[in-house]
């Protein structure tokens, strides 16, 4: 277990203090709710796609990403190459919906379309997959702090939540997406020094690097059989597509930041700016986590026995890093946790706001009020991550809960999306069918996967990957609506 030197400690203590300042800043200037939920429309295009590209990373992408690459290959960088086909449907179709309807909700368009079970069931699906979700990114981050330092896991989630709760719930979205854009760039500025460190370490330099990756394949991208019952090219390429499609389709994260450009060209600008540095972004990750292997192999002796995967690229941080580069490269992998964060508290906030205290609970509230009510959802947010993330302490697996979950959660609400804008005839009764169905399949699929985090044994078993219950999801959702839509125009011509 390693102590992190002073120096270290103390760019690490400063970053945090830094940015809970900047953030906290925010909150000294006159503003509304609006203001809070969509920053008045001001916001610089590059700033709103440094948001976007934070909101894809976060210390999952950190930590798995170069763990993943270290451990097998690059078989998870095919869901990066699924982003540009995403984006380009992002900007053609859903950047200019979001901002010609008029509300800051995401799930607004559901309730015209389908009427308000629509709405209440998909900003409920939301807001349980941002719990999960940021439970799962306060635990991760919280792991190999522990496994390095010997610091309590309870401590480093409570802390992390308790800083990101603060700005995010009086700075607003001007905070998230500024703190966002700084902590973007010093991510990016960490994982570019961290491997022209290895580089420079090397035994044998580059020439030995590529020589070890290519000698185990650690560059392949995965079969390419058409199987979707394993993690092949194909069904993570379509695993990818379907989940950037719900990103930029139906999250609130990233409908809320379409919302907050100045004009319909800097909204698209930013979607494209966003989402296309993660590409290389998330390829250099997974280069860092190939050049580790290489590194570990030429000097296994400096690896501790039994380390995880996923902590091999904070131990390097640690132990190889000049002393202020480490305490500068902890505060990056906390920044790419903290992003993530305060974009899921502020977008839950909103829709706290929109989707169900305006809606049903309030429908008079002044702009007054609306503050006060954004400012304690984000609080209340916040504070439930922090005990999902103290829950999910002693899971075997954090990452595969979390993907159990978010399969769960996501509800299919993509395929209800998907069949409102495309099948234009498909009524409610319908879609409620559609969307009972669809819910079926996923529990169908998933129940398998929680038994087994569950310590249990399920008496039945699907073919197909786990990662594929978001897209049977969305297509039953869609097919069914689509079929009972059919046969009732049938009935009606026959």
């Amino acid at each position: 277990m390693a102590e992190l030197p002073v120096w270290d400690t103390l760019v690490f203590i400063l970053y945090l203090l830094l940015i809970l300042g900047f953030g906290v800043s925010f909150s000294f200037r006159k503003r509304t709710a609006k203001d809070f939920t969509t920053g008045g429309g001001r916001l610089p295009a590059w700033a709103i796609g440094m948001s976007i590209f934070a909101t894809f990373v976060s210390s999952i992408s950190f930590l798995a990403l170069p763990g993943n690459a270290y451990l097998s290959n690059w078989n998870g960088f095919v869901f990066s190459l699924s982003i540009p086909l995403a984006a380009w449907i992002a900007v053609r179709y859903f950047v200019p919906h979001y901002r010609s309807i008029s509300s800051d909700s995401a799930y607004f368009y559901l309730e015209e379309r389908f009427g308000p079970w629509a709405r209440v069931y998909a900003s409920t699906c939301y807001l349980l997959t941002q719990l999960a979700r940021m439970g799962a990114i306060l635990y991760l981050l919280a792991l190999p702090m522990h496994f390095l330092f010997g610091w309590s896991i309870a401590w480093v989630i409570a802390m992390t939540g308790l800083i990101v709760v603060i700005y995010a719930m009086l700075g607003g979205i001007e905070a998230v997406v500024w703190t966002d854009a700084i902590q973007g760039l010093i991510l990016i500025g960490g994982a570019i020094i961290c491997l022209g460190m290895i580089f420079w370490e090397i035994p044998g330099g580059s020439s030995q690097l590529f020589e070890i990756a290519d000698a185990n394949e650690k560059f392949s991208l995965g079969s390419y059989d058409w199987d979707f019952g394993s993690s092949t090219f194909w069904m993570i390429l379509v695993y990818g597509l379907f989940i950037n499609l719900q990103n930029f389709g139906i999250d609130q994260s990233y409908v809320q930041r379409y919302i907050t450009a100045k004009s319909d060209q800097d909204a698209r600008r930013s979607t494209w700016l966003g989402s296309l540095l993660y590409i290389p972004v998330s390829a250099l990750f997974f280069f860092i986590g190939t050049a580790l292997f290489a590194y570990y192999q030429t000097q296994p002796q400096l690896l501790p026995e039994g380390i995880q995967a996923d902590s091999v690229f904070p131990h390097f941080i640690v132990t190889e890093l000049p002393i202020g580069l480490t305490g500068l490269l902890i505060a990056s992998l906390f920044a790419a946790g903290m992003s993530t964060l305060s974009t899921s508290i502020n977008s839950s906030a909103t829709i706290i706001l929109s989707d169900h205290v305006k809606k049903y609970l309030k429908p008079s509230l002044s702009s007054k009020n609306d503050l006060k009510v954004l400012r304690l959802s984000s609080l209340a947010m916040g504070l439930l991550a922090i005990l999902v993330g103290l829950a999910f302490n002693g899971v075997n697996s954090a990452l595969d809960a979390w993907w159990a979950l978010a399969s769960i959660f996501s509800g299919g609400i993509l395929g209800l999306f998907l069949l409102g804008i495309i099948v234009r005839s498909t009524r409610s009764n319908e879609a409620a069918i559609a969307v009972l169905a669809g819910v079926l399949v996923i529990s169908w699929m998933s129940l398998p996967a929680l038994l087994s985090l569950a310590g249990s044994t399920s008496p039945w078993s699907q073919p197909l990957h786990s990662n594929m219950t978001i897209v049977m999801g969305t297509l039953t959702i869609f097919v069914v609506g689509f079929v009972l839509m059919s046969l009732r125009w049938y009935q009606r011509n026959s």
